[in-house]
Order: structure tokens, then C-alpha cells, then sequence
């Protein structure tokens, strides 16, 4: 498997697990907004910067050709 092929598993997984993380930050700077306007601003900040991301990661997947679909079970779980 080349560079490319790799990355059209790869970037399907990232691009999930981003989305996964900016959903959390964003639940906790809700749950902060009352009590800690500030942390829950960096939060947001970061929300956004994983929204960046994201847009940056979906281009590239993109330009690869898209996704591309394997087995690769590498068994790990980023539930938190």
C-alpha cells in the first residue's frame, strides 16, 4: 500500500476522531458557560480550531480521491 492509499484509510479515521473531540470540547464549554466564562471560551477556541482542522483534513482526503475502505482494526477506542 503507497502513501496516498494509506492516507484515504487514514484520513476517514482522523477526520472522525477530530469531529469526536470538537463535539466533547464543545459539551464542556456548555457545561462551563455559567460558571467559568473564560475556560469555557478556550474551549470554544479550540472547538473552532478543530473546525479548521477538520476543513483542512476533508480537503486533503479530497485530494487524495477519497476514502478508501480496509480492514485495518487497529482496536483502539477514543470514547472519553
Amino acid at each position: 500500500m503507497n502513501v496516498i492509499e494509506k492516507l484515504r484509510v487514514m484520513l476517514p479515521h482522523w477526520i472522525e476522531h477530530n469531529h469526536s473531540h470538537a463535539e466533547e470540547f464543545s459539551q464542556w464549554a456548555a457545561q462551563l458557560a455559567d460558571t467559568d466564562a473564560g475556560l469555557a471560551g478556550q474551549l470554544q477556541r479550540a472547538v473552532v480550531s478543530l473546525q479548521e482542522a477538520q476543513q483542512a483534513l476533508e480537503n486533503a482526503l479530497s485530494m487524495t480521491g477519497g476514502a478508501l475502505s480496509v480492514e485495518h482494526g487497529h482496536g483502539h477506542d477514543h470514547h472519553h
